[in-house]
Parts: structure tokens; sequence; C-alpha cells
């Protein structure tokens, strides 16, 4: 028995067939069969049922795998490892951003990174739609939010900060905002592209106490999008009150074009994290990447 062997059972699990294992190994199928069947007689246990229609794994084949998976892994963790000092630091980096910070900073910050490292090309896609970086061969994805997938790292950039406001116009016709409940009374355009609460804003608040007090209120409004530059310009206009990151509406705040309300309540709050799958061994093209990426966030601190 040996590693080589292992690793074509694996293969051969997580494909569910020989053919499919025999093709990425580039084997014939009755070669890796044969591979298998040595590595049972070795063991002294079936491994694999197999039959006509399809194959599945016994008990004694499920206990291998997870530690052959394991085995597998170290594996790749190891030649990582030490690929930075054979390879330099070259090749590609595929990553997805969200839309708010890809046109706000990310396309500058990384055509600078390109430039600082000429051997590294970058395929940055701009998206709000969590993907899966696994299946979609992406090395890197910035997001906002919690990490749901264990199996993915995390690596936190900056805090973001969330806003209420509104034009100035749209006050001055309708009349102020001081309190969460008098938001049902106005105009309240909702932010669709988030897990919860695109209808129920969330705030806290200090008590006389000094405790922290969480409150919320169910607005509702004439328009929602799953935009927030389309909210920006229908806030501009003058049609209702936005709940939005303030990275995006930064600028306007401080050209008075749009004021920031509630301020006394304390608005969300979301992390923003460089995330790639699990890896004991970063690959030092991305470390560095992250690294200027998080440079990048906060030499913009103040729009968050």
């Amino acid at each position: 028995m040996n590693s080589a062997d292992l690793t074509l059972f694996v293969a051969v699990a997580d494909s569910g067939s020989f053919n499919k294992a025999a093709l990425g190994a580039g084997l014939s199928t009755p070669a890796l069969s044969k591979r298998i069947s040595r590595l049972e007689q070795d063991l002294g246990v079936q491994l694999i049922h197999r039959t006509t229609r399809r194959l599945s794994l016994t008990e004694a084949g499920e206990n291998l795998y997870v530690h052959a998976k394991n085995i597998e892994g170290q594996v790749s963790d190891a030649i990582a490892s030490v690929s930075a000092f054979s390879q330099g630091v070259t090749g590609t980096i595929k990553m997805s951003v969200p839309t708010i910070s890809g046109e706000l900073l990310l396309a500058e910050a990384v055509a600078d990174f390109c430039q600082q490292y000429p051997n590294i090309t970058v395929d940055m896609r701009l998206e709000n739609d969590f993907v899966d970086l696994v299946g979609e061969g992406l090395d890197l994805a910035i997001r906002t939010g919690k990490l749901e997938d264990s199996s993915l790292i995390a690596k936190p950039l900056i805090q973001s900060n969330w806003v209420v406001c509104c034009s100035p116009a749209y006050l001055e016709k309708h009349g102020d905002v001081s309190t969460l409940d008098g938001l049902k009374h106005h105009n309240c355009l909702a932010y669709t592209y988030q897990a919860q609460g695109s209808f129920d804003w969330r705030f806290t608040k200090q008590s006389k106490s000094d405790k922290t007090i969480e409150e919320s209120v169910r607005i509702g409004g004439s328009f929602a999008t799953n935009n927030a530059q389309a909210l920006r310009k229908a806030a501009l206009a003058g049609f209702g009150i936005v709940y939005v990151p303030r990275c995006c509406v930064y600028e306007d705040l401080q050209k008075g074009t749009l004021k920031a309300i509630l301020t006394d309540y304390q608005p969300r709050q979301l992390g923003v994290y460089a995330i790639y799958p699990y890896t004991k061994y970063l690959p030092e093209k991305l470390r560095l990447l992250i690294e200027h990426i998080k440079q990048a966030y906060q030499h913009k601190k103040a729009y968050f």
C-alpha cells in the first residue's frame, strides 16, 4: 500500500465513478480498478460496493476515506508550503469582489498591485452573490457579512458601518425623523441584497444606565432594490429614506447632498473579509494581494 493508491481511492469516492477518476488520474479504467482491488487486498477489507449502475463505499471504505482525504490535504499543504521558493511570485489569481468596494477602491488597488508584481495576473469579477470558490476555481473573494462555510478562511479587512440618510429636500417636504417609529410614516426604500433586515431596520442604542439596547422597526416604501447605487440615486433625487453602507454615500454626506438621520442610534456594522479555501500554507502571491487590499481599505477608512 502507498499514498498514491490512497489518493486514487479518494478520487474514486469523490467522483463516484471509476471512469471519471481514471480520466482525472491519466489511467485506464481497468488499471485504476486493479489498483483499488490491490489496495483492498493489502488491507484485507472491501472498500467499495461495485454494481453495474453505481458504486458506494462500505463502512470500512467510509472510515478510510476520512483519513485518506486528510492525508491528501496534508500533501497539498506540504507542496504549497515550498511552492513560493521554487516558483517565485508569479501566476494568475482569480477573485470575486462586491460591486461597491470594487468600484470604490478595489479596481484601482488591484491594478496597482499588478503593476508592482508584473509576473502576476489578476482576473477580478465584480458581483454581489456569494460564490462557490472551489467549484468556480476562484482563489479569493472579498465579502461583507458573516462567514457560514467552515471550509473557508476569512481574514478581516475593515468594519463597515451603515447609515440612514435622505436628501435635505425630502426632509423639507416630509419633515424630520427623530425616532425609529417615525420611520413608519415615511417612504423608506429597502435594500434587498442582504440575508435579513431588508424591511426590518435594526439598530442599537445606549440607555441611560449605559446598557446596549437592540431595537428594530418594520419599514415600508414604494421602491426596493438589490443595488446600493440605485438606492443612492433615488435618495439623491428626494424620493425617500435609505439604509445603506456608509461607504457608498460618504461623498454625498460630505457634500451635503444627503443627510444622515437618527444619529442617536448605532446602525448595523458588518465585517469585510478576504475569503479563500482552507490551506495551512497560504501561497505568497495571495498573501501579498490580501495585505495590499487591506491597506487600500485602511486608506479609505473614513468612508466606512
